[in-house]
């Protein structure tokens, strides 16, 4: 009976320390974040911000007629306490991938590129230097089928990143491939590295002038730029890194950069078609790529979504980072409660 008593005593103990064990791991932040009741208005969900985390937010509601909303909290700058401007400029990173999806979706419609042909079709130069690249076509680098690895994966990437394409395309060449070409799917920003190459090769100019061209100015949007290069410094929103003291925002790593207001206006105009030529061409895109993207580098978070049961894009800056823990995921969320909020009062 002792003994049967001893063994109660141990399984209690064993449960114990197993439920404080487990509560250990629950990611707090998030769970008193989603408990918390959904505010009425999209500005008080975003006065939140600072409760996640995040220095700075703006958050632009596009509804239907392309009439935007903007709301901000928190600083641009937090060391001279500058708050949030909503026309600051923000670094958009992977977003902009959209973009150049739309100008190989151009090109391809006017026969001045072909998905089907090869890497080195167009780039013969990396012959020997990536691994199937006479098999990679340029489909594939548009969907991430490729098997190039990705450069930002190198071994302590962001704790020195390049600030120029062939240093970057330099990480991975001579690396064997990560799968045969088509044969699976992986993110990879290296891809895209090379499509904006092939597009400058083929056009013999830099792709970001297509992209002016072709797609920003028939939308009127004034307030998108190829790099830091071609922008006001003092008009580009601060980026952050938790643990890491000085702004990033002059860390010039080739991102894209955009007011919330453009970028919206660009999502809107992909999604309903009016940043295409024809049908036909818009068909061709839709084979291609997505219609929705995110964001995510050092010191900046992009979230830009069309979401057309209530007709609505919405864009999401935050400039607080941290690769580690739930950053990411208190970004999303805060994203998810705004678009409750938009739902709850259409």
């Amino acid at each position: 009976m002792k003994n049967k008593r001893n063994k109660l005593i141990i399984i209690r103990v064993l449960l114990f320390l197993g439920t404080a064990i487990s509560l250990f791991f629950v990611p707090w932040p998030i769970v008193f974040a989603w408990l918390n009741p959904l505010p009425d208005t999209i500005q008080e969900q975003v006065d939140k911000a600072s409760d996640y985390g995040f220095d700075g937010i703006i958050v632009c509601v596009n509804e239907k007629g392309n009439q935007s909303q903007i709301y901000t909290s928190g600083y641009k700058n937090k060391e001279n306490k500058i708050p949030t401007d909503p026309n600051s400029l923000f670094k958009i990173a992977s977003v902009s991938k959209l973009y150049q999806a739309v100008a190989i979706s151009k090109l391809v419609s006017d026969g001045s590129l072909s998905l089907k042909k090869s890497l080195i079709d167009y780039l013969p130069e990396l012959k020997g230097r990536i691994e199937y690249a006479d098999e990679i076509t340029v489909r594939m680098l548009v969907q991430h089928r490729s098997g190039i690895p990705n450069y930002t994966d190198t071994y302590m990437y962001w704790a020195a990143p390049k600030e120029s394409a062939e240093e970057n395309l330099s990480l991975v060449l001579d690396r064997p491939a990560n799968f045969k070409p088509d044969q699976s799917y992986e993110y990879s920003n290296t891809n895209y590295l090379l499509l904006a190459k092939i597009m400058s090769r083929i056009l013999g100019y830099h792709s970001f002038q297509y992209i002016q061209k072709e797609i920003l100015n028939p939308l009127n949007l004034k307030d998108t730029y190829s790099s830091l290069e071609d922008v006001n410094i003092d008009e580009v929103m601060s980026g952050y890194y938790v643990g890491y003291e000085s702004d990033l925002k002059t860390d010039n790593i080739s991102s894209m950069l955009a007011t919330a207001e453009d970028l919206s206006k660009f999502i809107r105009a992909l999604n309903d078609g009016s940043v295409f030529r024809n049908k036909e061409e818009q068909e061709l895109y839709a084979s291609l790529y997505r219609f929705n993207h995110t964001g995510l580098i050092p010191g900046y978070q992009t979230i830009a979504k069309y979401h057309p049961d209530i007709d609505a894009v919405i864009i999401q800056f935050t400039n607080t980072v941290n690769f580690e823990g739930y950053n990411w995921n208190l970004s999303e969320l805060m994203y998810n409660r705004v678009l409750k909020i938009v739902r709850k009062n259409k």
